[in-house]
């Protein structure tokens, strides 16, 4: 048995969902589901060990509910400063942060995060 805490991984939902040109701009809920239920399915693919993932959705994204397997968080205002605010609260746990933008990944990394970008979880 192990006491390493399980890696937390923070999707910036808004960030992953509009790496595509795959007309979620028609869908935003929608798409975000399907991101969800992605995550929740097929996890972080090439990760071994166990994970957490928290999924910080905004905008018209926000009424996505929650799966096992993916906690899905509404940010009140903005996405990117729920992200600072979860990596915060994670303490000596490691953290991944999914997304391309390049101020939240300065943001996060100087908070201890690793980041990836949204092929991590995007086929």
């Amino acid at each position: 048995m192990t006491d390493t805490p399980a890696l937390l991984v923070i999707v910036d939902a808004a960030n992953v969902v509009g790496s595509v040109p795959d007309g979620w701009w028609r869908d935003r809920r929608g798409a975000a589901e399907r991101l969800r239920d992605r995550l929740a399915t097929e996890g972080l693919p090439e990760r071994s060990g166990p994970v957490e993932i928290v999924m910080v959705v905004e905008g018209a994204a926000r009424g996505v509910a929650s799966v096992p397997g993916v906690r899905v968080v509404a940010a009140p205002g903005s996405g990117d400063d729920r992200m600072v605010e979860l990596v915060g609260e994670a303490g000596d746990r490691p953290v991944l942060v999914v997304t391309a933008d390049r101020e939240l990944r300065r943001r996060v990394t100087a908070l201890g995060a690793d980041v990836a970008g949204p092929r991590t979880v995007r086929p």
